[in-house]
């Protein structure tokens, strides 16, 4: 078990940590030496990736709870203050998020709201709290996990299309603002990466879209993960930008 408080140069907070896209992007900034602060509403699944974490040598801090909920995201950032040093540069990927495939006409109202919830209020709770300790140092980086979708829009995921585009406009706003002072602000536009988010796909399903890739396959979590740390590594002038990892497929 980690040194409780032990300092680390770089400390990340990640939601939606537990599994998929989110632990794989623990787990390569954990590779790079920042210490974590995970997030998921699923306790159990949650304490699982922290166990797999410690391996890595860097101090792990799991806070569950739902991110749409401000009292989740004061819990979180009151670890951060019990953990940071004066020095310590934060790092926030707001990766927790929702999906609802579906006909708008047969979307309950609370269905709607509970993504919206999830996927922008989310954002917003990290980043209002993050934000004035990244100022201190005039330091940090912010990196929004988001969706091709955001872009272009999918029938039969207008609710999930909506907060991906209200996502990406966040990360160019916020880019804007934060910029005199040194905190780079950029969001990743992700393809179909394979996860369990696509587990509902049949074979028959899945091969027809690997067709419509030009790469010819699914992203990885992985390559998701590897994106986001060199984004967390990147030179001051890259900020502001929504960047696309599909295969070429919009």
């Amino acid at each position: 078990m980690e040194k409780e408080h032990q300092a680390v140069e770089r400390l990340a907070v990640i939601t939606g940590a537990s599994r998929g896209i989110g632990r794989a992007i623990a787990e390569e900034l954990a590779v790079r030496g920042c210490g974590l602060i995970i997030n998921s509403r699923n306790q159990q699944e949650l304490l699982d990736a922290r166990e797999l974490l410690l391996g890595y040598g860097v101090p792990v801090y799991e806070v569950p709870g739902d991110i749409g909920d401000p009292g989740t995201a004061e819990a979180i950032f009151k670890r951060v203050d019990e953990v940071c040093s004066a020095e310590t540069e934060i790092l926030a990927v707001n990766n927790a998020a929702m999906s609802y495939i579906g006909l708008l006409q047969d979307m309950k109202d609370e269905d709607f709201e509970h993504i919206i919830r999830t996927n922008v209020t989310g954002v917003f709770n990290i980043c209002k709290r993050a934000v004035p300790r990244m100022l201190k140092n005039k330091k940090g980086h912010i990196v929004n996990i988001s969706s091709v979708w955001g872009e272009v829009g999918a029938s039969m995921e207008v609710a999930y299309s909506a907060s991906k585009g209200a996502v990406n406009a966040f990360t160019r706003a916020l880019a804007k603002e934060l910029a005199p002072s040194g905190i780079q602000v950029n969001g990743i536009s992700l393809g179909v990466i394979d996860t369990k988010m696509n587990a509902q796909l049949d074979e028959t399903e899945r091969r027809q879209l690997e067709e419509e890739i030009p790469i010819g396959r699914f992203g990885t979590a992985r390559e998701a993960a590897e994106l986001c740390a060199c984004l967390c590594e990147s030179a001051p002038y890259l900020t502001g930008q929504i960047i696309r990892l599909d295969g070429a497929w919009i």
